[in-house]
């Protein structure tokens, strides 16, 4: 081959690896123009959109939450406030319901993750919550209440909890860590970490009682034969219960507050709330 054919080879092959490279820019800038797209056109949808368009309803639950979204150990059927009003709004939406196992310490997580579009398992609104989360309007309202075993000496009234040598346990990222955190001068905050339980601290004696609610203090009445419950003081603040979304984009939030309110007029939240012997907590207005 002379020096003329090498050349024009070169020349060639070169010309050939000019086009592939360009070939595979205008591919790679294609690619990313479409993704980009794709990207605007997502967040240009909103999350009512998308729960519509993709006709299922992602609604995080605390399966543990006897009256409000309790799954039966035995039948593992749920059952409570939040699964009747939740089955009635993906009916009303027109949409299927995927619940998604989470609970209290878990619920910045589930929510900001996007691994539900809600948290339906009564969140209790604190401002700390509110910096974060959006919430709907409320629908419940509760005080505390102290779980102890039955008959245990010297623990049978509220002022009988803050004792030098107590213990009072607390399920970590609750409003009763909270209230609790602040209140107690002289016991000492057990805070539980999931998968271990209130329960589990008192019977075991590493706790004197826990702190929970109106709805899981009824679970301890009606499923066990152990437990007492000491009712807070009517001046200790109540806390009131709403549903709640990421922070950001607001119109399933805007949705479902307008069903919440459908609710309380029409009286299916009355009727899921005596279902639920949750009438005395109720809020109507």
């Amino acid at each position: 081959m002379n020096f003329l054919n090498i050349q024009r080879s070169r020349t060639k092959k070169l010309k050939l690896g000019m086009s592939l490279r360009a070939s595979n820019l205008l591919h790679l800038l294609v690619l990313t123009f479409c993704l980009s797209l794709s990207y605007q056109a997502h967040a240009q949808t909103t999350r009512l959109e998308r729960v519509l368009a993709n006709k299922e309803l992602r609604a995080c639950i605390w399966p543990e939450y006897y009256s409000i979204s309790y799954r039966n150990p035995k039948t593992r059927e749920l059952s409570g406030i939040d699964i009747a009003i939740t089955q009635d709004l993906a009916r009303e939406l027109g949409v299927k319901l995927k619940y998604v196992d989470s609970n209290f310490a878990q619920l910045y997580e589930s929510l900001e993750q996007d691994r539900c579009d809600i948290a339906t398992h009564a969140i209790g609104i604190t401002e700390e919550r509110q910096a974060r989360l959006l919430f709907s309007q409320p629908y419940l309202k509760s005080g505390l209440f102290a779980v102890t075993l039955k008959n245990k000496e010297g623990l049978q009234t509220w002022d009988s909890l803050d004792q030098p040598g107590r213990v009072i346990a607390v399920a970590a990222g609750t409003v009763m860590e909270g209230v609790m955190s602040k209140s107690l001068k002289k016991a000492r905050l057990l805070k539980v970490q999931s998968p271990g339980t209130r329960e589990q601290e008192v019977l075991s004696g590493r706790a004197d009682a826990f702190m929970t609610d109106y709805p899981y203090s009824l679970r301890m009445i009606d499923l066990t034969d152990w437990a007492a419950v000491i009712q807070a003081p009517s001046s200790m603040s109540a806390t009131e219960y709403a549903y709640a979304f990421a922070k950001g984009e607001n119109s399933l939030q805007i949705r479902v507050d307008a069903f919440l309110g459908l609710i309380k007029k029409d009286g299916r939240l009355l009727q899921f709330a005596k279902k639920n012997n949750l009438e005395p907590i109720v809020l109507l207005k």
